[in-house]
């Protein structure tokens, strides 16, 4: 079944690790300190993703069209192609800000009840540099080299 984001099947995985891991003394979750600091980056990336999906949007609509249109037969139908083909790069660009967006959203969620940076593949504790280059990942560099 699946709950918020993750598996129950997975999170009874990570539960089972964490006290294991925790019977053999290691860490199996950051501090509160520590994720105030993922939390403050991961709220920083936010920010700036909204600023340019709003920039993208922007953009598609035409709102910031200069309204000078070339208006040479010829050159016209090559500029409509290229507008064309810019539309659906901004429209590709925007769906992946998007999405990357709800990540980051998840990971705020993450945080929130206690389970941001555990693997939900191997229930080990994310690497620090890791989570810092991809705030919003859910696995950890071996699970995804294993993925792979």
């Amino acid at each position: 079944m699946y709950f918020r984001g993750i598996y129950k099947g997975k999170v009874a995985h990570i539960i089972n690790f964490n006290l294991l891991a925790m019977s053999q003394g290691e860490k199996t979750a950051y501090s509160r300190e520590e994720l105030k600091e993922f939390e403050d980056l991961i709220l920083a990336k936010l920010a700036s993703a909204k600023g340019e999906l709003t920039s993208l949007k922007e953009s598609l609509s035409k709102k910031n069209d200069s309204g000078t249109d070339f208006t040479a037969s010829t050159s016209k139908l090559l500029e409509d192609g290229a507008d064309t083909l810019e539309r659906e790069s901004q429209n590709q660009l925007a769906a992946r800000q998007q999405k990357f967006i709800v990540s980051l959203e998840n990971a705020l969620v993450r945080i929130k009840n206690g389970t941001y940076g555990v693997c939900v593949d191997t229930g080990k504790l994310i690497s620090k540099d890791r989570l810092k280059a991809v705030p919003h990942t859910m696995h950890s560099i071996e699970a995804k080299l294993a993925k792979q």
